[in-house]
């Protein structure tokens, strides 16, 4: 950094950059002349052909060649050529000299057998000024001749200045613009673009476009890059001649595939091998090293050893129904001969559980063929196993190969037959259709969902045709665009919370009143079994927060009442993954005769900011302790009992316990952050939840989170640390982290899946989320050691918050403060 009158000047020295030399080829402008008939002496017969281009790029640094040129794909879709393909060097740019240019030849493999030299042209990577070349780069093409590397070039691509025009100024200013380096003024800017095309189409025709120019955009850094040699290549006397240390030598072949053991790797796989392979046995150390590897993680990689071992014995583990994920890992996808075997031997396997189908619907998986497996296996699912999965499934479309997959149509089929399943799908994709990179997939299965729907015949699903189902669903999204209007109309009004409830009850009884009584009754989108017939003004009302969400009841056609919370500018995402995750979790662990009376209360993201949630009668821990001192004076309120634990019924403490614990294994697993006395929220009968979930993953804005989310009020109303019943929740704890554990597997596939959404915690870096969330489980460590691990991480977490402790119990005290 410089300072220069008074304004500072940050740059980056070339020699301190030591990352690979990137660009990336974009187009070809300009039209390519006709080329002659091959089989035609006549000069004037020219060939209706279709160019075949690619760029060849090459490094020159001073004058000689540097390391081996590198192609850009085929491309043929003319007249514009656009490769848009990102070029990657292994030389660093601390490697580079102050006269380092890339030269570009461009060639055309239409032409017959010898290849079709369309023209080159070469750019020096540092300025006049010794600056690194950042943004769009148009490089005039020399036609007819290879890019000339030397120094210095006869293939400039730099337009010479006596010939430069108004384009070539209007160019230049378009890089800076875009560099960022001129202000961005949007009507101002849309004007300019314009007269800017006129401009271009006016020149081009003037010109004839007889020129064609190589569009090629550089890599832009924080800040300008200015060129130094590397200050050690003049100061420090040459190591070979001087001393006995180790030399470090660029090889430019690292990281790539050794030629000798891909041989000896094909030759191992070979089909020939196939009829030997089949009689293979595993010895014992290799029947052990294989199920170590069958018990890893889905996360892990596999080595190229562990993979070789299992392919060796792949037909002995065709009964294994576990190995099967593994083994497809094995597979080299781009052998033909391979693939086609592996597909074979995937159709003779022991079936396999949904959870691993699961797995092989994530990105690492690209064959169709086994996608369409996995599709197959989850046919198996139940309506109820499938709506803990929808919501991943959906995220899985990014990952299909096609807009109308196998799975899209598996998604709607399934259903038809279920309106709650039908119900969530529409949600679900319609809420993706605000990512402008799958928008188009997640429209297709959309569409396909309301033709089918509409298709069917009365009596399929209840007595209704498939046309009214369909306007049931389509009323929701109506209903919550009333809601965002009020939501809007509730914010204006000036005052106090109370002001804006009685704006929302004059609304619903005044110019919104059909809001009160629905022309036909609504399916609830948090809960489409039920059907609304319309809103109770006198029970709705106004949280008193900064987005102010609605809290609205809802009569119901059976003649009960439904409250919901509905959001406005808050993006739930991440909240409905949580509860739906929650809610797994739930199911898990009754799946095991374990009810820890959790509180999967629904969630529903209607947009990218807005959604409903199902609203719980409670009150927060902040309010009740305000309130009442204790908890355990609350629950006295509640269900008192002389001769019962603290003077509260058993059943209600024990309901307590199990919560806490419930929430406590979860809330540790899934690495929920800012917990505080206003979302741990306690119901009348003693379950306690969790609301608020916008840090996960092990994410939190407040410094030193304890391990587990327990605040000393929670301790002290089962007892203290010391009694029967603190002990009988550390025991709870255990055997739901060692049941959740068993479904790790199940957990790490369904957040795989998510790797591709824009749920901001996984968004931000998927790979480091996934490794987070599986650590927690401890996958290294049996059940009984994870017991003592769970105690002491337990013992650790309460130990902080009674005061005998040393400084990082005092962190860890202080985050409930």
């Amino acid at each position: 950094m410089r300072e220069m009158s008074g304004n500072e000047f940050r740059f980056f020295l070339s020699c301190d950059i030591n990352l690979p030399v990137t660009f990336r080829i974009d187009k070809l402008e300009g039209n390519l002349p006709p080329s002659k008939s091959l089989d035609s002496d006549d000069d004037s017969t020219t060939d209706e052909r279709r160019a075949e281009l690619y760029v060849e790029c090459a490094l020159y640094i001073d004058g000689a060649p540097f390391g081996l040129p590198t192609r850009t794909r085929l491309e043929s879709a003319g007249p514009t050529y656009c490769w848009n393909e990102l070029i990657t060097f292994s030389t660093k740019y601390r490697d580079l000299t102050g006269h380092s240019q890339l030269a570009f030849t461009v060639w055309d493999v239409s032409r017959g057998k010898d290849e079709g030299l369309v023209g080159g042209a070469t750019t020096l990577l540092f300025n006049s000024k010794k600056q690194l070349k950042t943004g769009k780069q148009k490089l005039r093409l020399w036609q007819g001749k290879v890019a000339d590397g030397s120094f210095s070039t006869t293939t400039p691509g730099k337009v010479p200045r006596h010939e430069r025009g108004e384009l070539e100024r209007l160019e230049k200013l378009m890089n800076k613009y875009e560099r960022g380096q001129i202000p961005h003024v949007d009507w101002l800017d849309r004007l300019a673009f314009k007269s800017i095309d006129k401009i271009k189409e006016r020149e081009n025709t003037r010109n004839g476009n007889s020129n064609l120019y190589l569009v090629v955009e550089f890599c832009g850094f924080e800040h300008r890059v200015v060129f130094q040699e590397s200050g050690a290549n003049f100061l420090l006397p040459s190591p070979i001649a001087s001393t006995n240390e180790i030399v470090i030598v660029w090889d430019p072949e690292v990281g790539k595939i050794n030629p000798s053991e891909h041989k000896q790797l094909k030759l191992a796989r070979s089909l020939t091998r196939g009829i030997i392979d089949r009689d293979l046995k595993p010895s014992s150390n290799e029947r052990k090293s294989i199920q170590r590897i069958l018990k890893y993680p889905p996360t892990r990689t596999l080595s190229g050893d562990e993979r070789q071992l299992l392919w060796k014995f792949r037909f002995s583990l065709m009964s294994e129904k576990r190995a099967l994920t593994k083994f497809l890992r094995c597979v080299e996808w781009s052998d033909v001969q391979e693939a086609k075997q592996a597909l074979e031997l995937m159709g003779r396997w022991e079936m396999i559980d949904v959870s691993d189908a699961l797995e092989l619907l994530s990105p690492v998986f690209e064959s169709e063929e086994v996608r369409a497996y996995a599709v197959s296996v989850l046919e198996r699912a139940d309506d109820e196993e499938l709506q803990c999965y929808l919501l991943q499934l959906v995220q899985a479309l990014r990952f299909e190969r096609s807009d109308k997959s196998r799975l899209s149509y598996f998604l709607v089929q399934r259903s038809l037959r279920n309106i709650e399943l039908a119900s969530f799908l529409r949600w679900y994709v319609a809420v993706e259709l605000h990512d402008p990179a799958y928008a188009k997939r997640f429209y297709s299965t959309y569409e396909i969902l309301e033709e089918n729907m509409i298709k069917l015949p009365p009596g399929v699903n209840g007595s209704e045709d498939g046309f009214k189902l369909w306007q049931s669903l389509v009323r929701q999204t109506e209903l919550t665009a009333q809601l965002c209007s009020i939501t809007r109309d509730v914010r204006n009004v000036r005052g106090n919370t109370q002001k804006k409830i009685e704006k929302l009850r004059q609304l619903l009884s005044g110019l919104l009143s059909e809001l009160t009584y629905f022309e036909e009754p609504i399916r609830s989108p948090v809960a489409p079994g039920v059907l609304i017939t319309g809103i109770v003004p006198s029970e709705s009302s106004i949280f008193k927060s900064a987005l102010h969400p609605l809290r609205l009841s809802f009569r119901t056609a059976s003649g009960g009442n439904c409250k919901v919370i509905f959001k406005k500018g808050d993006d739930i995402r991440q909240d409905q993954l949580v509860v739906q995750m929650v809610s797994l979790m739930d199911r898990l662990l009754k799946l095991e005769n374990l009810d820890l009376h959790l509180t999967p209360y629904k969630v529903l993201a209607t947009g990218q900011d807005e959604g409903m949630l199902e609203f719980i009668p409670s009150h927060s821990l902040a309010q009740i302790l305000s309130e009442h001192r204790s908890i355990i004076s609350y629950l006295q309120k509640f269900h008192p009992d002389e001769h019962g634990p603290f003077g509260v019924t058993a059943t209600c403490l024990e309901t307590f316990i199990k919560s806490c614990a419930g929430y406590s294994v979860i809330t540790y697993i899934l690495g929920i952050g800012d917990r505080h006395l206003d979302n741990l929220l306690l119901q009348d009968d003693g379950r306690l939840f969790h609301v608020d979930f916008g840090f996960i993953l092990g994410r939190d804005p407040k410094p030193f989170p304890p391990p587990m989310k327990l605040c000393k009020e929670m301790v002290e109303a089962m007892g203290g640390a010391e009694s029967q019943y603190y002990t009988r929740f550390k025991s709870y704890c255990c055997e739901a982290y060692n049941i959740l554990r068993k479904s790790s597997n199940l957990i790490l596939n369904l957040f795989h899946l998510m790797a591709g959404s824009n749920i901001p915690d996984i968004a931000s870096d998927p790979e480091k989320g996934i490794l987070k969330l599986q650590e927690k489980f401890r996958l290294d460590l049996d059940d009984e050691a994870c017991i003592h691990f769970f105690q002491d991480l337990i013992n650790e977490s309460v130990s902080a918050l009674f005061p005998q402790m040393v400084e990082t119990i005092h962190r860890w005290a202080q985050y409930w403060r």
